[in-house]
């Protein structure tokens, strides 16, 4: 484990004073209850590599290797104990960790009971799950089950992850180690080659890109306008088939294969069990039309040929995979949001939902909220536009009033302003009086990324990264990766073998689109 001891140990009271919780969020409406004074003393650190516009910056792996540090110090006879939990997913694969916790009447017992919450929460995230198994100090447990309630702490995950695998929630405590489900993960091996005549798709926030490959070569792309938060799955459904068939008709055979990814989680299947581009299409429509939308169009336009689609996280792991021809790849698209996945050795992936925007990651108590979930200090404001256009104020970027970090504006759904406040921190950086302090954004997010990269290895054996996205372009993407270098130096020595890599041209203009044309495997050798 790379939890040794480096990072200096800071008190709660060296923070500044907590507004309150709602002004820290503007609009975006945190329920978090805030952390104890008492859970502070344990969690709250100062990283060895500070974020130079983010001062208070918390990073989650800190929190838990001071955490682990200041219990194993405990000398207190029958304080200390063992806290461990199950993340069931469907086809009996299940995530397993444990946690030291202190007893209920320990000064740390708060400090456990949070922590868990969140380990928890990082690996549903990560992982995915819809049955939570527990064995432990009976008042912990019962501290987390009620907070995997629906009326607890994490009501929002209890809400999202059957929607995700179309099963109950369900918390389980049981009274004995051998009784909590094994651990087991089954990878998925996808096609490598684009043989044959194929068309791959990738649904964004935006637009819907298309692609008509034959035997590896990029015949024609598109890209669709479309409107997401339209309500009726029939106009997604036209929308996607009329982009696949204007571009399969660039291809000089019929369609043989249909490779594709999506934001949110995508099923072993290829159902689109919990996709954020169809905000508001009602659940109980959603279910019927949205969940198997992609094998529906298959089936129903293109004959029924083999479609794979996954999590467009993933597509950017194995693209990277194919670039640098070797695997235990993260790959981590800073655009919108964070866009992640992984591939291991042989280029096989993890079966996880992959959903790391949603991890928690900054434990400062007064970390940033975000539009989409009701916890603060989410990666999602630390690894996308978001993390560089709520830093740029402090950078000494000239903004309108309305890119002012607490500007409504800047606190809903839409990335549209934050496009285009990224587009005048980008223009800054070019202006030499200007780009001494403009780069410090950039300086930010490569702490940001070296501590993310970090709290990733902890369940992933990465030896490279790939990082890409709009805002890595530039010379402050060169900045972002010095600092997480540093950051990987500096405090895990024993993860400053990482490679890091940038997408090649090739793969810059096609070669995610290639990636997710190979995704399906053909059935048959074609007759040529």
């Amino acid at each position: 484990s790379h939890l040794g001891a480096r990072s200096r140990s800071l008190v709660a009271d060296s923070f500044a004073p907590r507004p309150p919780r709602y002004l820290v969020a503007a609009m975006c409406e945190v329920t978090d209850p805030m952390m104890s004074d008492a859970a502070m003393k344990f969690l709250l650190v100062r990283p060895s590599v500070p974020a130079p516009l983010d001062p208070n910056f918390c990073p989650f792996i800190l929190s838990k290797r001071q955490y682990l540090r200041r219990i194993a110090d405990c000398r207190e006879f029958g304080k200390v104990a063992e806290f461990h939990f199950a993340v069931s997913r469907p086809g009996g694969c299940c995530g397993r960790d444990k946690l030291p916790v202190f007893a209920a009447d320990h000064e740390g017992f708060e400090a456990s009971v949070f922590l868990a919450g969140e380990s928890i929460r990082y690996m549903l995230w990560q992982r995915g799950g819809f049955k939570l198994t527990l064995c432990g100090p009976k008042e912990l447990c019962e501290a987390i089950k009620s907070a995997y309630s629906k009326e607890g702490k994490y009501a929002f995950e209890v809400a999202t992850m059957p929607k995700i695998f179309s099963e109950p929630w369900s918390v389980t405590v049981v009274d004995g180690v051998e009784k909590l489900p094994p651990a087991k993960d089954e990878r998925v091996h996808c096609g490598k080659v684009a043989s044959g005549c194929r068309i791959a798709f990738d649904l964004g926030k935006s637009d819907v890109k298309t692609v008509a490959v034959k035997d590896g070569e990029v015949l024609d792309t598109a890209e669709t306008e479309w409107d997401v938060t339209n309500p009726d799955p029939q106009y997604h459904y036209d929308v996607i088939v009329k982009a696949m068939k204007d571009t399969a008709a660039k291809l000089p055979g019929k369609v043989e294969a249909i490779g594709g990814s999506a934001t949110g989680a995508v099923s072993a299947n290829s159902e689109a069990t919990w996709c954020d581009c169809f905000p508001n299409v009602p659940p109980d429509v959603y279910k019927k039309r949205v969940v198997p939308i992609f094998n529906d169009i298959a089936k129903n336009e293109f004959g029924g040929v083999p479609i794979k689609v996954i999590n467009d996280g993933e597509v950017t792991a194995v693209a990277g995979g194919h670039m640098i021809g070797e695997g235990n790849l993260f790959g981590i698209s800073l655009g919108s949001s964070e866009g992640s996945g992984y591939v291991y050795e042989d280029n096989s992936l993890t079966g996880w939902i992959n959903e790391n925007a949603y991890n928690p990651f900054d434990l400062n108590p007064d970390a940033p909220g975000n539009p989409w979930s009701p916890h603060a200090g989410d990666a999602a404001m630390y690894l996308g536009q978001r993390a560089a256009t709520r830093l740029a104020k402090k950078g000494g970027v000239d903004l309108p009033p309305e890119m002012m970090p607490d500007h409504p504006n800047m606190n809903g759904a839409s990335h549209v302003p934050h496009a285009q406040c990224l587009k005048k921190i980008q223009a800054a950086m070019k202006d030499p009086k200007k780009e001494p302090q403009v780069s410090k954004i950039y300086q930010t997010i490569g702490v940001y990324l070296g501590y993310g990269i970090a709290q990733y290895c902890e369940y992933l054996p990465i030896k490279n990264v790939l990082i890409l996205g709009r805002v890595t372009t530039g010379h402050g993407g060169e900045i972002m990766m010095e600092w997480a270098k540093k950051v990987l130096a500096t405090e895990f020595p024993e993860l400053a073998h990482i490679k890091f890599h940038t997408p090649s041209e090739h793969m810059k203009r096609v070669g995610q689109c290639v990636a997710a044309a190979a995704l399906p495997e053909l059935k048959k050798a074609r007759k040529e």
